[in-house]
Formats: structure tokens, C-alpha cells, sequence
């Protein structure tokens, strides 16, 4: 990864919502959540953000490559009540992914504790002694020999969970820089689209469901 050459996508952010205490974006491909090291890497979403949301506040993060739907709060009470619906799995993510090969059953669950891999960071490996426990559901859509195509659930939320643990299963993410090689890797992006976000409104208490359709 040393010859990575940040590049961010141009163009403006789609707002999917925006109220007094939240608001919910469609983040693309290839930007940063938040500001990485170095002047150039302080183009990020949550920047692009504050210049129409001067309030905005971060919840959760995206990986760089991918995309979809994230929750940014307005108010310091929505990004509290928002990070403790995360802290206790009380929200739903729901991601759709295209991986390489045919992912056997259609319906399954991952369960591999995950821990940095501090010699070659930011890659995670699995560690059945030291790491963090972590499930992944899965749901095949479709799938013939080269591909499928898959809804993930993840049950809990560490970092890079859903691209160790498909990888782990023989069946990369297409597009994954760090956990694909050959021909799985060779992909304009990393196939991997944060679908729908389900959650309780910081200040109503209503359940409110929020997506957006894969790009891919």
C-alpha cells in the first residue's frame, strides 16, 4: 500500500436526510470519512459536509473504498444516542457485496474473532487467542461460478469485518486491495456498498429505515 495515491471522487455528497438532529448521506467510493495523515488526505466526507451542516458530528466510519449509506448527528445529544445504538448493536446494516466464485450455502454466518495485523496495518487478521469476537450473516441474491452476489449483515462491527471474513470463507470481496489478489482484485473498486441503515431518531424514538441502491 506504500504507492497509494489518494485521489477522491469529485462532485457533490447525496443527502438522503436531513432533520434538526441527523443527517443521513450516500458516501461514494474512494473518499475518506474523515481526515487521514498529511494535508493530502484532509478531503473527506465529513468536511465536505460542513460546509451545508456546520454541526455535523461523527458517528461511524465507512472504509475509504466503500460506499453507501452513513449516519452523521447535528447535535452532540444525537451523536451520543446515536453512538450508543451502534455500541449496542441496536442498529441494522445492511451491506451488498460481489464476491469471487460460487458462496455456498445461500444463507450462512461467519464467526471469527479479528485483530489488527500490526506488521502489515491496516490489515486485520483472524485470532482465535486474542481477538475480538465477530459474526457476519450472510444471504445469497444470486450466484453462478465466477460470482455472487450477497447481502451481508454484520452482527458486530469491526474493522475491516465483512472483507476478512468473506475472504476467510475462499470468496474476496472483488476489488479488495488488501484481502483479494489475482484476478479478484483486478476491479475498478472495491465491490462493496453499505445498502441500508435502520434506527431509532435520537430525539422521537421512531424507527427509521434509510438506502440506497448499490452502484455496481
Amino acid at each position: 500500500m506504500s504507492d497509494f495515491v489518494y485521489a477522491p471522487p469529485e462532485g457533490g455528497i447525496t443527502v438522503l436526510h436531513a432533520d434538526h438532529e441527523i443527517l443521513v448521506v450516500d458516501k461514494p467510493s474512494g473518499l475518506l470519512s474523515v481526515p487521514g495523515r498529511g494535508e493530502d488526505r484532509a478531503d473527506c466526507l465529513i468536511a465536505r459536509l460542513r460546509g451545508a451542516f456546520p454541526t455535523v458530528l461523527l458517528v461511524h466510519r465507512l472504509d475509504l473504498d466503500t460506499s453507501g449509506v452513513m449516519v452523521f448527528g447535528l447535535t452532540p445529544h444525537a451523536q451520543r444516542h446515536l453512538g450508543r445504538q451502534f455500541e449496542t448493536r441496536q442498529v441494522r446494516k445492511v451491506y451488498v457485496a460481489r464476491l469471487a466464485g460460487r458462496l455456498e450455502p445461500k444463507t450462512g454466518r461467519v464467526d471469527l474473532p479479528l485483530i489488527v495485523d500490526w506488521p502489515n496495518r491496516p490489515r486485520q487478521k483472524v485470532d482465535h487467542a486474542e481477538g475480538r469476537p465477530a459474526q457476519t450473516d450472510w444471504r445469497v441474491i444470486r450466484a453462478d461460478d465466477a460470482e455472487t452476489r450477497v447481502r451481508l449483515i454484520p452482527v458486530t462491527g469491526r474493522s475491516h469485518q465483512l472483507r476478512v471474513h468473506m475472504a476467510e470463507t475462499g470468496h474476496p470481496i472483488l476489488g479488495d486491495p488488501l484481502y483479494a489478489s489475482g484476478a479478484a482484485a483486478d476491479h475498478p473498486r472495491l465491490m462493496l456498498h453499505a445498502e441500508s441503515l435502520r434506527l431509532r431518531h435520537p430525539d422521537s424514538g421512531e424507527v427509521l429505515g434509510f438506502s440506497s441502491p448499490a452502484p455496481f
